[in-house]
């Protein structure tokens, strides 16, 4: 492995759904903001529609700002070329016609020293995975004690 790749923190996907191809934009600046503090480096970042009938379309970045109230200028050009027309269409798969949606690969920077040091000692990542937070707060509800018997 070269020394650049032996030095980079895990790398996730997450695929953000909008339903009814709306966009808030209310997102974007925290997204900027893991970038500038350096906690992530966005690999790529691709829009797409996936129209009624089930065809999915390539979003432009200058596509989604509309009436220019979302500044997504920071990232145009986003593409490492690690996400292909196959994984599109996988991701595009997961959408309601009629939605669009993100779809975002980054390197969690945070965590590269750590990842790096692990790999320089042999070890090697054998499972990963995501908890969602509603399956956290379901499992959090299940243990708090109901209320006493009524005698």
């Amino acid at each position: 492995m070269s020394d650049e790749f032996a030095e980079m923190g895990p790398i996730d996907y997450v695929v953000v759904e909008f339903p009814g191809n709306r966009m808030t934009g209310e997102g974007f600046p925290l997204l900027v903001d893991l970038v500038d503090r350096g906690l992530i480096r966005i690999l790529d970042l691709v829009f797409v529609r996936k129209d009624k009938d089930g065809s999915v379309v390539g979003l432009e970045i200058a596509d989604l700002t509309g009436d220019g109230a979302l500044h997504l200028a920071v990232f145009e050009g986003s593409s490492s070329g690690l996400l292909g027309q196959d994984d599109i269409e996988e991701a595009a798969a997961a959408l309601e016609p009629g939605n669009a949606a993100g779809i975002l690969i980054y390197e969690n920077v945070w965590a590269a020293p750590f990842a790096a040091a692990l790999r320089r000692g042999g070890a090697q990542l054998v499972a990963s995975g995501r908890i969602p937070v509603a399956d956290v707060v379901a499992a959090l509800d299940e243990t708090e004690p109901g209320p006493p018997p009524m005698m």
